[in-house]
């Protein structure tokens, strides 16, 4: 009984309990919508007083821009009007404009009625003076001939002979105003280039102090007694055709004592050669077999001596970047002279001036240097080419890609006309190197020939009295007829003579033509 009755009361309270949840459920439900009902009339109010605004607005812009257009459109009809309205003013003015023109013209027409008139009369009165002009013209004509023949007769002079008369005053009067200028500014720059010019050639020659040396390549070999002669000729002169079909050259055997001499126009043969003979008296077998095999032995070592001598040059000088074959022909150069003096050595000497000129005067050094290290490349090898030296070396740099300034300033060290700064160094340094003291000599015949060559050129211009050749021919000085030539004269004669010199006389260096003028005035008191 107690159990049916706890199950009584547990099925009371969860009815009643759900009951309850119910009512409460139902509650807070109507409650929550309430609140969103609420909620949403007030959206609904503030949406309504928006559209309210904006339609307020939308109003208020739309009466602006009616008023806004209706005030642009007032505008532009009034001023349509203003344009219609000067353009009819300006339309009345031309027509006022068009009706004075009208009365302008027709008076017009009738001043150049009465100006034909005036103008038929001026023609005819034209027309009878330029009768009396023609026939005043012909009387001036005949009187002008009259005249001319006259100053004809008294000056003896037709009118081409005055003219000419007249233009060779004034071409000489012309010569006088130039010299008398060329004077002038050679007087006021000579210092001043003089200075300079000291000054660079003593720093290059400070810095490149050599002693003076004679060097010369000998074509001799010494033997031991004249018994070592027939010997070298060997029986029926086998052994010296053997010598000379080795080497290429010439064996003169003469009376000399205890020596023979070789001959040939190759420097590296006659050098070899002498080696070859040398050791073949050393060594005192002497048949066909000893001396093919120590002219062979002589050719490597000259071989060796070629390319140690130029490694030597290019280590002396600094100069980069040269062609092994270019180097072997700077070593030839160290078996060939000129006027005395060894080639290679001269070289060198140039190179090392002309590159303390390029550095004195800002220019490309290393230009300047290799173009006066190989200015006389071709003297190697102008035995076997034909032409100038100088333009055989320019040749053969070019070959071994030697760049183009180098190549013309090789090419134009015996030019007149240069066409680089460094091209004038190269030759400066030519001639400082073989014109120092002893660097070259020469045979007195070729001397005295230089000398009187260059008197006989100073002493082809007129008003010279007498001229000489000083400083083994490195300077000219002529004495003028002071009477003949002035001052401005004196100064054109010395560039006239210097350049003839240029023109007609080959020459090592620089030559200087110095013009002295004097005169003598002598009183004597009694």
């Amino acid at each position: 009984m107690t159990g049916i009755l706890w199950v009584v009361i547990i099925l009371l309270s969860t009815i009643a309990s759900l009951g309850i949840g119910t009512t409460v459920g139902f509650y807070l439900r109507s409650t929550a919508l309430g609140r969103k009902r609420s909620l949403a009339e007030l959206q609904i109010q503030q949406i309504i007083q928006e559209a309210k605004n904006d339609r307020t607005t939308l109003l208020l812009e739309v009466k602006e821009e009616n008023i806004r257009i209706r005030s642009e459109t007032d505008r532009e009809i009034q001023s349509r009007k203003n344009e219609v309205g000067k353009q009819e003013s300006r339309i009345t003015n031309r027509e006022e404009s068009v009706e004075r023109k009208e009365i302008e013209f027709g008076r017009r027409e009738e001043s150049v009625e009465r100006k034909e008139i005036e103008f038929g009369r001026q023609e005819k009165s034209l027309s009878d003076r330029k009768t009396q002009i023609e026939e005043k013209e012909s009387q001036l004509n005949e009187l002008e001939s009259q005249h001319i023949a006259e100053l004809e007769r008294i000056a003896s002079l037709t009118i081409v002979d005055a003219k000419d008369t007249i233009l060779k005053k004034a071409n000489d009067d012309m010569k006088h105003v130039l010299a008398r200028r060329y004077y002038e500014l050679d007087l006021e720059n000579k210092e001043e280039t003089d200075k300079k010019a000291k000054m660079h050639l003593a720093l290059a020659l400070e810095k490149l102090a050599v002693s003076v040396v004679y060097e010369t390549t000998l074509s001799r070999v010494e033997l031991p007694n004249d018994e070592m002669k027939g010997r070298l000729i060997g029986r029926e002169g086998r052994n010296i055709r053997a010598i000379e079909q080795a080497t290429g050259v010439d064996l003169i055997i003469d009376d000399t004592p205890e020596a023979i001499k070789v001959s040939s126009f190759d420097p590296v043969r006659r050098e070899i050669a002498r080696i070859a003979l040398t050791k073949l008296v050393q060594d005192g077998r002497i048949h066909p077999a000893s001396i093919e095999e120590s002219v062979k032995k002589a050719a490597i070592e000259i071989e060796i001596t070629i390319k140690d001598a130029g490694e030597q040059a290019i280590f002396e000088t600094g100069v980069k970047g040269l062609h092994p074959e270019l180097i072997k022909l700077l070593g030839r150069l160290k078996f060939r002279t000129s006027y005395g003096s060894n080639v290679l050595r001269h070289c060198i000497e140039a190179s090392l001036i002309a590159g303390t000129l390029a550095a004195e005067c800002g220019a490309n050094i290393e230009v300047a240097k290799t173009a006066a290290l190989l200015h006389d490349i071709g003297k190697a090898l102008s035995h076997e080419f034909e032409g100038p030296h100088a333009e055989i070396g320019a040749e053969m740099a070019a070959k071994y890609g030697i760049s183009d300034p180098i190549k013309r300033a090789i090419e134009e060290h015996h030019d007149h006309e240069k066409g680089s700064v460094e091209a004038f160094i190269v030759v400066a340094s030519d001639a400082i190197s073989s014109a120092r003291p002893g660097a070259r000599k020469d045979t007195v015949e070729r001397y005295t020939q230089r000398l009187g060559e260059l008197e006989a050129v100073a002493n082809s211009f007129s008003g010279i009295e007498k001229s000489f050749a000083i400083q083994a021919g490195r300077e000219i000085r002529i004495m003028v007829k002071p009477e003949e030539i002035d001052d401005i004269a004196a100064a054109n004669l010395a560039n006239e003579v210097t350049k003839k010199i240029q023109d007609n006389l080959a020459y090592p260096g620089q030559i200087r033509v110095v013009v002295i003028r004097e005169t003598r005035t002598v009183a004597i008191a009694t």
